[in-house]
């Protein structure tokens, strides 16, 4: 690209970002973004491993702390609840007291989805199915 079809790019880009309003809104300062973001619970990893959090209090911590209203949960810090009934409503229960939307499980050790062994790819694939319902049951939007 020349000098002179860069300039031009970049004066339609200002233009453009003016008469949107979202150059003004965004370089303002405002507290309001134009564009909502969700905290990954990956975030406050090392919190979570040293106990100085609990996982259940993460979504209140989104809110509060970041005030973010929606999150990505890991399933590594509730491994073993993915199929606890009791556990999970407490899990909505929370987020939804704070306001805040459940998004989406990550899932870790539950094998390679990519796996080229097809055994191995169906064992994965199958572990993966509690997470499914987990999320279904928190209102994620997703795995």
């Amino acid at each position: 690209m020349n000098r002179r079809n860069f300039i031009k790019r970049s004066a339609a880009i200002t233009g453009g970002l003016a008469l949107s309003g979202f150059g003004s809104t965004f370089l303002s300062g405002s507290d309001i973004l134009p564009f909502k973001i969700s905290l990954a619970e990956w975030s406050l990893h090392r919190a979570l491993w040293k106990k100085e959090i609990n996982h259940l209090d993460f979504a209140a911590i989104a809110k509060k702390e970041f005030g973010i209203s929606a999150v990505e949960y890991v399933n590594t810090f509730f491994f073993n609840k993915a199929t606890n009934k009791n556990y999970l409503k407490e899990m909505k229960t929370i987020a939804e007291g704070e306001g805040v939307n459940s998004l989406l499980i990550t899932c870790d050790r539950e094998g390679a989805l990519g796996d080229p062994d097809n055994a191995a790819r169906t064992i994965a694939v199958e572990n993966h199915y509690k997470w499914v319902d987990a999320a279904r049951h928190l209102g994620c939007h997703s795995i």
